[in-house]
């Protein structure tokens, strides 16, 4: 295959999950698809994807999937061209992280392209920019993947990887569900089989194949119906 490094980088949005923590907001309406400030979580991202210029996107579904192409349609309203991956129909369930993105993967690096964009369709970072730059950086390391990391949520005090600090130090972090990956990471991984993305990072990142980054701006993985609620009121 002729790689194709000007060809703008495809996106996938996982949104296949059940939300079992969020209950009983999740038992009628996909966790993504429940607003934030008036807007489906998800779409805030799909907004931020198409800023930052990226056309084509995916989304991965099981629980409640009919509701997402009924939601959010074609794209078209967002300036992308929109992809479903109906795992729920196709395979009778969700994938999981590594087993979803393996099977979408032939879609992501079409055309000839290197890499693509990673975010959770759960989690809300309305800062994040998928920066056509970052992408480029990312491109010519060679790295499997690079991710953001933020501070240690309450319901995840040990975090999961260890970044190095200004002063030299390890600070222990949590995966934003933000990130570029490169079709190597999967090669582990059969399409259509259930199969948890983690062991793979830990795995890349000793054998230093994968970059670490703090994102600082703002960031909620909303577990809870009383955290959800919380962000209904724009900050002062």
């Amino acid at each position: 295959m002729t790689l194709n490094c000007s060809a703008p980088l495809r996106a996938i949005v996982l949104a296949a999950g059940r939300g079992e923590r969020m209950r009983p907001l999740t038992d009628h309406t996909p966790k993504p698809l429940l607003p934030i400030l008036g807007r489906p979580m998800i779409e805030w991202h799909l907004l931020a994807l198409a800023r930052d210029g990226v056309r084509e996107v995916l989304i991965n579904t099981a629980w409640l999937e009919d509701q997402f192409p009924a939601t959010l349609g074609d794209g078209s309203r967002f300036g992308l061209s929109l992809h479903y991956a109906h795992e729920g129909r196709d395979f009778g369930g969700a994938l999981e992280t590594a087993g979803g993105i393996k099977t979408a993967l032939p879609w992501l690096i079409e055309g000839g392209r290197e890499a693509f964009w990673v975010v959770s369709g759960d989690i809300w970072a309305p800062d994040f920019r998928f920066d056509p730059k970052a992408a480029e950086r990312f491109r010519q390391s060679g790295q499997h993947a690079h991710l953001w990391l933020v501070p240690n949520p309450v319901y995840h005090p040990t975090g999961d990887f260890d970044i190095a600090t200004p002063d030299g130090t390890l600070e222990r972090l949590t995966y934003a569900n933000l990130a570029l990956m490169r079709p190597a990471l999967l090669d582990s991984v059969a399409a259509g089989q259930r199969s948890a993305l983690g062991p793979l990072l830990h795995q890349g990142l000793r054998k230093a194949q994968i970059g670490l980054e703090r994102y600082t701006g703002r960031w909620e993985n909303i577990g809870t119906p009383a955290q959800w609620a919380a962000l209904q009121t724009p900050a002062a």
